[in-house]
């Protein structure tokens, strides 16, 4: 039987407000809450992801979660099923060669750990923020091709409905961009 492939789409929104499956944390590696997207989610969310996280912290990760993975929690009182956290790498500006090629994959990583963790989870639909390009400070129209062609070549069933949700216009443009070139 033939599946069909997932459909991207972007969003200007408040990711806390999609119904989705999963909504994607840009999380810092202490998992337990922050600024941002991540404060957002926390905020929203209530108590109960903090828990979760807590958990998370006493138990596999005391030391933090690495950047470029990712774990999931309840979503709490979000109109989702779970939170996939994922910590995204902080932008390093002059790097070159290997060092820039391993910054993008680390952020690659992120997506794509986030993409595998939903669809073990059975998820169908996930949100996407704009990871890394906040106060990581990842320029955007980078952020975006690394975001849109790692979730291109990740993207398969059972996630059929991949959403970018983007805080801004600027960030909402770049997104838009990088899905035409990408083709």
């Amino acid at each position: 039987m033939a599946t069909s492939a997932p459909l991207i789409t972007l969003v200007r929104g408040d990711i806390t407000d999609q119904q989705v499956d999963v909504i994607v944390n840009a999380a810092n590696s202490s998992l337990l809450g922050g600024g941002g997207v991540d404060g957002a989610i926390h905020r929203r969310g209530g108590g109960s992801i903090l828990a979760d996280c807590r958990k998370l912290r006493a138990s596999h990760y005391g030391r933090g979660l690495p950047t470029g993975r990712a774990v999931a929690t309840t979503a709490g009182k979000l109109q989702a099923q779970y939170v996939v956290h994922t910590v995204g790498p902080v932008h390093q500006p002059g790097l070159t060669g290997e060092a820039e090629r391993a910054q993008s994959e680390l952020l690659a990583s992120c997506y794509r750990e986030s993409m595998r963790l939903a669809r073990e989870l059975g998820a169908t639909s996930i949100a996407f923020p704009a990871i890394s390009t906040g106060v990581y400070r990842w320029p955007l129209a980078d952020g975006a091709r690394v975001a849109v062609r790692t979730v291109r070549e990740a993207a398969q069933a059972p996630l059929l409905d991949v959403r970018f949700v983007l805080f801004d216009d600027a960030a909402y443009a770049h997104f838009e961009q990088a899905l035409v070139t990408a083709g």
